[in-house]
């Protein structure tokens, strides 16, 4: 069996769809996670006290999570009965890029210019995962769902390490690439991430075919109520009862992982992790996150995907465990091998397993809801983890907190059968 073969590669349409991954990471990398926070807190909102800088980025961030779980199954409805994926994807695409470049505009004071290019351009980025992700059932067969979903992650982390290496490395030494400052390196790596992510979203666009249009509901084919037909597909969810479950444990142990990402940076400044650590921490997790991704697909491949998940929720619980007594930068270091190790893998195998217990036909609707339970993951977590700063006045016992989530998220994974799901799905496509 090639290469290729093992990592669920070897056709070009495969190919083509996983280097959207690469694509859009380079915006997840730089602007999401290493980059615009602090320019934005730094110069956007300079004049702003940094604790309104701080309220006004999490509103923003919040605003964008709420609207894409309005959006997403609306437009998941359009793009299944129109036969426009592509087109959705594409938009989404252009409107992002577009965002991200226009971050070259924003000067030192400008913070809701900022703040209004970055909510579009997260609305555009989280909106596109449910036309991609909607993608996969029509060009991979279930058995090639696994290791097709794991390796696009793991194009993911080489993508979006890459040009996060790159930017890192103008922005701390800009005079050796004849730029005149730091703020103009950091400008450039916005320009840099609009670029990447239109560029390498075109092999999808050019090789993956558009999947035909799904069959409307009997004398509804000239037009098809959207909202009605969103109503009708939650219901249809719930009695594809292990994919509705799936979905209800992706929440929960999500809600762990998604609050992890967010609250690193924080917790690790709170117990003295400087700045340059973190970042050098964050290339660790991109690049010790591209081989096991790919081997999460394998082993999913060879043991099934729920107990390779299971395994990636058991080694969340260890790292929660360890980040409560965390004292040192070797500690941090070390929590971000250990994450590199389970975090594409976990989300990877999220999205295969529901992508095979769904109407193909139908997917960009369920992906629509996926979204849905996606973006309450990354507000709940953060939420609870708030209130338990609050409660206690430590991030430590918050950290904690986290292995109730993974326990709870693993516990729900035990009603999930795989198989039944799949067979709902045959069943119901005779």
């Amino acid at each position: 069996m090639s290469v290729l073969r093992q990592l669920g590669l070897d056709r070009r349409e495969l190919r083509a769809w996983a280097m959207y991954d690469w694509a859009n990471s380079a915006y997840q990398c730089t602007i999401v996670t290493a980059v615009f926070p602090l320019f934005f807190s730094e110069v956007a909102a300079a004049h702003l006290p940094p604790v309104v800088a701080t309220q006004r980025f999490a509103w923003v961030t919040t605003i964008g999570a709420a609207v894409v779980a309005v959006l997403g199954p609306l437009l998941g409805v359009v793009a299944d009965f129109r036969a426009v994926k592509k087109t959705l994807l594409t938009a989404c695409v252009a409107l992002g890029a577009i965002s991200a470049g226009a971050m070259v505009f924003i000067d030192r004071g400008e913070w809701l210019l900022a703040l209004g290019l970055f909510l579009v351009a997260n609305i555009a980025i989280a909106t596109s995962f449910v036309f991609y992700d909607a993608l996969l059932p029509h060009i991979a067969t279930p058995r090639e769902m696994d290791r097709v979903s794991t390796s696009g992650y793991a194009l993911g982390y080489i993508g979006g390490g890459v040009l996060l290496a790159i930017n890192l490395a103008w922005i701390m030494f800009p005079a050796s690439w004849g730029l005149s400052g730091t703020v103009m390196a950091i400008k450039l790596s916005f320009v840099s991430v609009a670029v990447w992510w239109a560029v390498f979203t075109l092999p999808l666009l050019f090789t993956v075919p558009e999947p035909p249009a799904a069959r409307p509901e009997p004398g509804t084919e000239s037009r098809v109520p959207v909202v009605a037909q969103a109503i009708r597909t939650f219901r249809e969810l719930r009695g594809y009862r292990n994919a509705f479950w799936l979905l209800v444990a992706f929440l929960l142990y999500n809600d762990g992982i998604q609050t992890m990402i967010k609250m690193a940076s924080v917790y690790g400044s709170e117990i003295g992790i400087g700045r340059n650590a973190q970042i050098a921490a964050f290339v660790v997790v991109q690049f010790v996150g591209v081989p096991f991704a790919f081997l999460f697909g394998v082993l999913a491949n060879r043991v099934g995907p729920k107990p390779a998940l299971y395994g990636a929720i058991a080694v969340y619980v260890v790292i929660a465990l360890i980040g409560y007594g965390m004292t040192s930068t070797f500690e941090f270091f070390l929590l971000a091998v250990l994450v590199g190790m389970v975090q594409g893998g976990a989300q990877a195998l999220s999205r295969s397993m529901f992508a095979r217990m769904i109407p193909p036909d139908r997917s960009s609707e369920y992906f629509g809801f996926f979204s849905v339970f996606e973006k309450f993951a990354g507000i709940l977590g953060p939420l609870a983890f708030g209130s338990a700063v609050a409660l206690t006045g430590s991030s430590r016992p918050a950290v904690l907190m986290l292995v109730v989530f993974f326990v709870l998220g693993a516990l729900v994974l035990t009603r999930v059968d795989l198989a039944e799901g799949e067979r709902q799905v045959a069943d119901a496509l005779i």
